[in-house]
């Protein structure tokens, strides 16, 4: 990359700060760039680095007046430099175009157009792969799926049987979606299995991260509803509905049947027990493990979760546990010492 500052923020759609002519040759972090990078500052906790960077530009928000360095300003410095990323590194995955020889196709499989079918893949029977889908190297497709347009597969995925994936949802390797559901009776210290006979269905602008499972229901559908955005080593069990726009962070485990609104936040390692209901726009803290419903427009952290401010409160009072106990012990020498001083003077 080789272009000028008053170029890139065209490109960006902000408006420069200082000298326009900077050129700039490569983008990077705040704390690597060097000089002839641009970098970003979104969060303001990071202002003070603006004045350390080797960076020769930087992009940030409308509330900076100032800066040792030439600035583009945006309202939103994270996605502006998204953008430009974008731009500038476009995605490097080199597709096949077409079907490989070396992938095996079922009966009555429809291809959109310019559909790209890396080496050994696998589609069963009655499956559908939408327009400038690309399906990587050994993904395996089960009988009467469904994989939407402008969608990205990458290699290694497995997608069972009856499974709906939508429009422009990128999958990253080793992900499970439709595995059967946990579900077993026991009899006499015996489990015997109940099949799950559902399916899962996966909404446009959903993103999926390496090695998460999300289990096919027992009767209808687990449903990831329009843009939620899944990190890695997420388990979603059957049943589950997770509204639109939600995030969820790394190692969280949804248990069967619990229902997630709609631009909920749920961090990492977020357990969550079935058969409840995590309200719209909720926050669920990191390491809190949800054991009855959350209400919606509120922020629960703890084990058990609980209101975000009252469990400040109790962890706060946790940590002065040591000096409570030495406090208590130091009032029961003063009660016994009060108490034979009492028995001595009546005799």
């Amino acid at each position: 990359m080789k272009k000028t500052l008053k170029e890139i923020a065209q490109l960006i759609d902000g408006s420069v700060v200082g000298d326009e002519n900077v050129e700039i040759r490569g983008v990077c972090g705040i704390k690597e760039a060097k000089q002839g990078d641009i970098t970003f500052v979104a969060n303001p906790k990071y202002i003070s680095l603006m004045n350390h960077t080797e960076a020769s530009a930087i992009i940030t928000s409308p509330d900076i007046k100032k800066a040792p360095k030439p600035l583009i300003l945006t309202e939103n410095p994270s996605l502006a430099f998204a953008k430009l990323l974008s731009l500038v590194f476009p995605n490097p995955t080199v597709r096949f175009e077409g079907v490989h020889p070396t992938a095996i196709i079922g009966r009555n499989v429809i291809f959109g157009e310019n559909v790209s079918i890396q080496p050994y893949v696998v589609i069963e029977d009655n499956s559908e792969i939408g327009d400038n889908t690309m399906i990587g190297s050994g993904v395996f497709i089960g009988n009467n799926s469904k994989i939407g347009k402008d969608t990205v597969i990458y290699p290694q995925v497995s997608i069972r049987e009856k499974v709906v994936v939508g429009d422009r949802v990128i999958i990253h390797s080793g992900t499970v979606i439709g595995s059967d559901g946990f579900g077993f009776a026991t009899v006499k210290g015996l489990h015997h299995k109940i099949p799950q006979i559902g399916t899962v269905i996966i909404e446009d602008d959903v993103e999926i991260g390496s090695n998460v499972t999300i289990d096919r229901a027992r009767f209808d559908k687990t449903l990831i509803k329009h843009g939620t955005k899944i990190d890695n080593l997420v388990q979603i069990a059957h049943n589950v509905v997770i509204g639109e726009n939600s995030i969820v962070v790394a190692q969280t485990g949804i248990s069967g049947s619990t229902i997630i609104g709609k631009n909920v936040t749920l961090a990492g390692q977020t357990g969550i027990i079935g058969h409840i209901t995590i309200g719209d726009n909720a926050v669920v803290a990191a390491q809190a493990g949800v054991t009855k419903s959350v209400p919606a427009n509120t922020c629960v952290s703890g084990y058990p979760a609980k209101p975000h401010k009252k469990a400040k409160r109790i962890n706060a009072c946790v940590q002065k546990l040591p000096d409570l106990y030495k406090l208590v012990n130091k009032l029961e020498e003063k009660i016994t010492a009060l108490e034979n001083a009492l028995k001595e003077k009546n005799g």
